[in-house]
Parts: structure tokens; sequence; C-alpha cells
């Protein structure tokens, strides 16, 4: 069956030098953003982990927008004037199909007020109106702000049900539909058990004053919120998370790692083992991280997880593991047998002696030349303080690393060939990934604590072919997070999965786009839903993203 509603975005022609595979654009493009953490020297513990990043089309028009997570000064009652901001993506596609790229800054006219010290975001559409809905997680309470579909949004926190359990403490956060009632529900990461009254000194290992480990302050139990339909949840943490030991999460992943059509939760926890809650279809899940070999790493070690996302880097079909971790431990990869059982790959890859000298956060798995393998990007910044460059307002600054996959299992490390802005050294936490300028190929929004957003524009993928899609549901205009697809041409098929969640505290691109390198065959494309139903379309277009519609196929 023919595809349905389809966007004429027309071939990946984008503006690029042809020097550089990506090009840093943020403050060229409108979004002039400088993070504040509020640092003045008293190491408060909530300084070390923003900002998060967000990417969502909240105006409907086909585009990317941006939400940036914004801090303020602590131990003050005094107001700061800071606060997080939402920019519109004001794209324009020329008649020869090159692009400019411009960000308005609406927040204001929107009706934001996200004035507390913010940590991390997520967005999805939580009320099934088509409109995408916003949740900001900060130190205080955590925000759920419902767009009205005229440009503004109003927060409705409180009478949503989230708010049942203030003083929690929040980074990461993802949105699922666990029970497949066609209902997206939230899961949110809680990490340390702490408050301004039990700040405690911690000196690093020359003696100096510094932030301390979450454990100092112990972690925080997460919850899981059951959406009741239209966007009013109810906390069912008790009677839906069994067996789990929480401990200070960071990020958050979710998908149907055992392929049973049920989406199931990973969680990335800093310095304790990590959670797999896998779904028992009965409305209840069981924590089975450490029998599925994805707690600790193969030297039985808990490492200092922070970014995870999860893809199928081998193209075997089935959800594989990358988690970053802290200098000296190197990044984790956890490869999927298709049951949900992981094995510790980290050394056979490389990735893990590869990213021994950083500490990672924002991350995902993204096939940034669009070859049809996934390739994996880091955005880094140290917990401890540089040696040297203690005089530095902010010194926990690293500079972001590239893996290329090799399709053979193996990583190597392209960081020098990826562009200039690679080799700026800054304290990076959250990453969103998404097509921002609609010309077929994955950008990347970073943002840096207590610096400059970054826009990372990717001038490479868009001259190999691909296809992009939306999925949206029957009825509804809503992004289908969690539904899986098969693209299948030339004899193989590569699997995708709808998301926003992963990375680190931050909102990805609900599509799914995918590299089909030098192939200009127009793929057959299988939609598994996330009520568990196969929908099939043939001969949909490539360079350009197409809408499929649930019931519109065969």
């Amino acid at each position: 069956m023919a595809a349905c509603a389809t966007d004429s975005s027309g071939p990946g022609a984008a503006n690029s030098r042809a020097d550089e595979w990506f090009t840093e654009r943020a403050e060229a493009t409108g979004l002039d953003f400088v993070h504040v953490n509020g640092a003045t020297g008293r190491f408060f513990y909530p300084e070390i982990l923003p900002p998060g990043v967000g990417l969502l089309d909240y105006d409907n028009d086909g585009d990317l927008d941006v939400y940036l997570v914004q801090g303020r000064a602590l131990g003050t009652n005094q107001p700061s004037g800071t606060k997080g901001r939402l920019y519109r993506n004001d794209l324009r596609v020329n008649g020869d199909l090159t692009r400019q790229l411009h960000f308005t800054d609406v927040t204001d006219e929107s009706g934001i007020i996200a004035d507390q010290y913010g940590l991390g975001v997520a967005a999805a559409d939580i009320d099934n109106d088509g409109w995408i809905d916003l949740l900001l997680t900060n130190f205080g309470t955590n925000q759920l702000l419902r767009n009205t579909g005229d440009g503004t949004f109003t927060d409705v926190s409180k009478q949503s049900g989230i708010q049942d359990h203030s003083g929690r403490f929040a980074v990461s956060s993802a949105f699922l539909d666990y029970d497949r009632d066609g209902w997206l529900d939230l899961y949110v990461a809680n990490n340390a058990n702490y408050t301004l009254q039990n700040e405690t000194n911690c000196p690093n290992m020359a003696g100096a004053p510094d932030y301390c480990p979450p454990q100092i302050y112990g972690g925080l139990p997460d919850r899981l919120y059951r959406n009741q339909g239209r966007g009013r949840f109810v906390d069912v943490s008790a009677r839906t998370l069994i067996g789990g030991k929480f401990g200070p999460a960071l990020g958050v992943a979710t998908a149907d790692y055992n392929a049973d059509g049920w989406i199931d939760i990973f969680v990335a926890n800093d310095g304790e083992e990590n959670l797999l809650w896998m779904n028992q279809r009965d409305g209840t899940f069981r924590e089975n991280a450490l029998l599925a070999g994805a707690a600790l790493t193969a030297e039985g070690k808990a490492e200092a997880s922070m970014g995870v996302d999860a893809g199928d880097f081998d193209n075997d079909g089935d959800e594989d593991l990358f988690i970053t971790e802290l200098t000296g431990q190197g990044s984790n990869l956890y490869v999927n047998d298709g049951s949900g059982s992981f094995r510790d790959a980290s050394a056979h890859s490389r990735l893990g002696q590869l990213s021994v000298p950083y500490t990672g956060c924002g991350t995902a798995w993204f096939d940034f030349d669009n070859d049809g393998w996934l390739d994996l990007l880091s955005v880094n910044g140290t917990i401890v303080a540089n040696g040297g460059k203690t005089a530095q307002p902010f010194p926990y600054d690293q500079r972001k690393v590239l893996f290329r996959n090799q399709r053979d299992g193996r990583f190597e490390d392209v960081t020098r060939q990826a562009g200039a802005v690679f080799a700026l050294s800054e304290s990076g936490r959250g990453a969103a990934f998404g097509d921002i300028d609609n010309d077929g190929d994955v950008d990347v929004l970073v943002g840096n604590d207590g610096g400059r957003v970054r826009l990372l524009v990717n001038n490479l993928g868009s001259r190999n072919h691909w296809i992009g899609l939306r999925l949206v549901g029957k009825g509804t205009g809503r992004d289908m997070l969690g539904a899986r697809v098969a693209v299948s041409r030339d004899g193989a098929t590569i699997w995708r999965r709808a998301r926003s969640d992963g990375s680190y505290g931050s909102a990805n691109d609900p599509r799914v786009l995918v590299g089909l390198g030098s192939s200009v065959v127009p793929p057959t494309i299988k939609v598994r839903w996330p009520d568990g139903h196969f929908e099939e379309w043939a001969g949909v277009p490539i360079d350009r993203w197409t809408t499929l519609k649930a019931g519109t196929g065969r």
C-alpha cells in the first residue's frame, strides 16, 4: 500500500562546509543561550548535573523547536531572573533546497515560567490531542506543561498528579505506554536524597573542596505514574516496580528488550547497580538487571553510569545498550542476545578503552553518515575539577567524542575528522539528537554546564540516501513512542525505534530516520505499533520525511 500524508522535504541538500562533518551554528541561528549553574564555590551538589536540552515540534509545523533548561543561584532566596527558554524553529527551505535555520525566543509569549533550578526535560503528548507537552525535572518540584495548541503552555503539574511526592530530585524521565492502553505513562528517575541543608564538604584528591558523589546522600526511589487518560496520572510505583534496589539514577532508556511486544525500562545508576525493569504484561515490572547481565560490568563492578541509549548497532534486530561512565572507567556496551540477556562487549568493541579519558553524559546511537549502521557520540565533562584549571570559573571541561561503527562489532574514534566544534573543551551534559533542518541527517543539540549551548549541524549524512518516518496513532496525531520499524531493502532489514528518551536529561526527535547508503530502491516498511499489531507499507519514497498513520497500512 502506498505511504500516506507525505511531507515533501526533498533530498538532503543542506547548507554545508565540505571540510567539516559537523558545524557549530547555535549563536548564528539565534540560539544565543548561556547556561547558569549558580556555582559560587560552595559546591552545592545540583550544580554539577545540568543541563538537559530538548527537541520537539511544539507548534506542529513539521520542524523541531528547542527547549533549553536553565539554572539559578542556589542558597539564596533572591530572584535570579533566569529561566528555561523555548525557541521556535523558523526553518526556511529555498527553491534550490538549501536551508536557512533561524530560531526565535518565544518563551514569554508561550506562558512558560520555568524559574526553578532546572535539571532535565522530556517531551510527549500526554493527552492525545496531537500537541507535544513538556515535563521539566527540577531541583525542587517537577513541572508538567500542557500544550494548548495556540502557541502557549499551561502548568498542570498539581492537577495532573505528578507532584504527589514533593522534594524529589530527578534529572532524566521517560514517557512510555507500558500497559498498551493508548495513553503515555511516565517514569521519573530520581537521583540523590539531597537538600541544601544536608550539603557536605567533600575534598578532592588534592585536598581542595569539590562536589560530593551521590552516595554521600543516598539514592531516592524512582516513580512510575500511570496515565489514566487525558493527562491525569496516578503514582503506581509501589505495586508495579517489584524487586528493585533503587540508586542515584541519571539516564533512562525504554525499549522492548526481550522482543515480547511490551516496553521495558533501563535505568543507569551512578556508582550503583543499574536497573532493568522487565514488563510482566500484567501491569507490573520485575527488576532483572543482574540476571540479565546489565547491572554490572563483566568484572562485576558497579560504575558511574550516567547517559544511556538503546539501539540495534549490529543490525541483528534487537536493542543493545550503550552507557557513558566516569573518567578512568570507560563507557560500556552491552550486546543483547535477543531475549533481553546482555553480554559486556566494552573491550571487544574498543569503546571501553577509547572512552577511558572521558566522563560521559549525553549520548545516543545515531547513524551520522547514513550508511545504515548506528554510530555514537558522547558529550563529556568531568565531575572533579581539572588540575591546572582551577582558576577557571567552572573547570570541569572535556571535549566531545564521535565513534564510527566499523560494522564488525568494533568502533573507531573519528573525532579529529568531525569538525572544529569537537576541539572545544566544555562541561558537556545533556544532548538531544534529531534532524533539526529536515535535510535527512541527525543533528545534535548540546547543553553545557555553566556554558553556551551548541548546535552541531550535520553536513555529512545527507550525502547518502535516507528515509524519514513520523509514526502517529489512529484517531490522534500523537507520536507513537515505542513503535518499532523494520526497513527492508537490497536483501537487508534495519530495525529502528520511535523514542524521545535516552541520552541524559534530554528529549530527542521522536521521528525515525534510517540511512540507506547508496541504495535508491524504495524500501518496504513494517511497523510494530505499541499495542503489538503490525502493518506494512511498500514503495515509501526515499530522501524525504513521510508520516505513517496506524490503520492505513496493510
